[in-house]
């Protein structure tokens, strides 16, 4: 079936058609970089690097620009704080962002614009604003005239007239209406700021996104993603500035994803319980987090929380226990097979196409590994069964490339989970594979006490043993 996307601006799914056959012009706001990453980004930056390898899967030619705000009044707040340059405080944070994101298996966007790098781009759109009486100088700074953007609310569904002055908008006594909102900010003194027309000073939050889209994109291109909390007013902002300086479509989809709760509480700074990645990821394989963040569909809310975790955690060790099955039992060389799609990739497909529901289409994979499971289970070594089975493998692959999941080799995994879980166990790793060595020579010996003695401490320790045909392997009781 033909790809449909909810369209947020149109309040409805939508046939995916580019302006370009086979090609795709996304934009997607990233973080504004004054502190770590927390989950809330990370669900959309992953829900945006799914959406980016789906269409690439389906060989549609793909740019992608993700942005970085780094100068902005909060970065400059948090650099006063702990005495440090703005500027060297936004690339900590982006170094950071980095190395939380490579870790959980994010591509790089294609470009990666930061807004001290576009200063010149946007001072020429506030310039146009300005000459087309769109935008007005009061008391040194430059602002839009919503008034003069007859469709200002089309996006988030406000209208002006219902709208009530300090809900998500600055107060300002120097604005025509109270709904205007900044385009050039006049310097202060200690800030960052860069000479224009109207005198030092440096962007507004919102018009950094539609200058860097126009110089990467174009005036009008397809896909604009973000987090539901950036419709109004950022994404609503962006569409009225960008149509009043071009005269043209802005975007022509807009995806928005939903917001993640801390065990069924909105996350808030007001109720301290931003969960940072970094801090997740010393609890949980990273691929673990991926599932999870995935497991629902990307517009609904998602409650992030221990349970919902380790019910990720354990699903996961199932798709690469299937893979090791495939692998050891099946005789199966497991791998992303081009020339094959089968019907599992295929409904997966479907569910894709559907406005990009992971949610089913992770249901697929299980789907997958209780029917393999049941076909090794049944036994048989014809030419037929191991055929149906590397189908089922390739396709396995290929749905887990799109997820971002089932990246490792199946042994490499399960000795990184099995040191992730050491952490609530006081036994490390080379003691245990100390013992371990000690219980096969007692078994060579034929000294079944000793051996029975060593499983036994080491399942009081929280380790079991498993004795397969390539060795004992242990890992961290559940």
């Amino acid at each position: 079936m033909a790809m449909r996307i909810y369209n947020t601006l149109t309040k409805s799914k939508q046939t995916f058609e580019p302006m370009v056959p086979g090609q795709v012009k996304m934009y997607v706001c990233g973080p504004t970089v004054y502190d770590s990453c927390h989950v809330g980004h990370a669900r959309s930056v992953v829900v945006f690097d799914v959406v980016v390898r789906y269409l690439r899967a389906m060989e549609y030619q793909v740019t992608y620009i993700r942005n970085f705000t780094d100068v902005d009044d909060k970065i400059i707040k948090r650099a006063n704080e702990v005495g440090m340059d703005a500027r060297r405080l936004a690339e900590t944070y982006i170094d950071e962002f980095h190395r939380d994101m490579d870790a959980l298996n994010v591509m790089r966007a294609d470009v990666e614009p930061k807004v001290t790098d576009h200063i010149g781009d946007i001072i020429g759109i506030v310039k146009t604003l300005v000459d087309k009486k769109a935008a007005y100088l009061a008391g040194g700074d430059v602002f839009f005239a919503v008034e003069t953007f007859r469709e200002y609310g089309k996006l988030s569904g406000r209208k002006l007239a219902d709208m009530v002055a300090g809900s998500r908008v600055e107060i300002n006594p120097n604005k025509r209406n109270p709904f205007d909102f900044v385009l050039w900010k006049a310097a202060k003194p200690g800030e960052p700021s860069w000479p224009s027309p109207w005198g030092e000073g440096r962007p507004g939050w919102h018009i950094e996104c539609s200058a860097m889209s126009n110089r990467f994109l174009g005036h009008t291109f397809d896909i604009h993603g973000g987090g539901k909390d950036l419709i109004f007013p950022h994404h609503e902002n962006e569409i009225a500035q960008s149509e009043a300086a071009h005269g043209k479509r802005f975007a022509r989809y807009w995806m928005h994803n939903g917001f993640v709760n801390i065990d069924n509480r909105k996350m808030s700074k007001s109720l301290n319980n931003f969960l940072m990645v970094k801090d997740i990821l010393k609890s949980y394989h990273p691929e673990t987090v991926r599932l999870f963040l995935l497991s629902s569909h990307y517009r609904s809310p998602i409650d992030f929380s221990d349970l919902n975790l380790k019910t990720s955690e354990k699903a996961l060790d199932k798709l690469y226990a299937l893979l090791t099955r495939l692998d050891q039992e099946a005789d199966c060389a497991v791998g992303d097979n081009g020339s094959f799609v089968g019907a599992y990739w295929k409904n997966f497909c479907e569910a894709m196409d559907d406005d990009f529901n992971t949610a089913k289409g992770v249901g697929m994979l299980f789907n997958l590994v209780k029917e393999a499971n049941r076909i090794m289970d049944a036994g048989g070594e014809s030419a037929k069964t191991k055929g149906t089975l590397a189908g089922m493998a390739a396709d396995l692959m290929r749905m887990g490339r799109v997820l971002g999941i089932l990246q490792q080799p199946w042994q490499r995994f399960f000795e990184e989970r099995s040191k992730s879980r050491l952490q609530g166990v006081s036994i490390s790793p080379e003691t245990i594979d100390a013992l371990v060595a000690e219980r096969i020579a007692a078994r060579e010996n034929r000294d079944w006490e000793r051996a029975d003695k060593i499983r036994n401490q080491l399942e009081k320790d929280g380790i079991l043993l498993e004795d397969k045909p390539d060795g004992t392997h242990w890992k961290v009781a559940t």
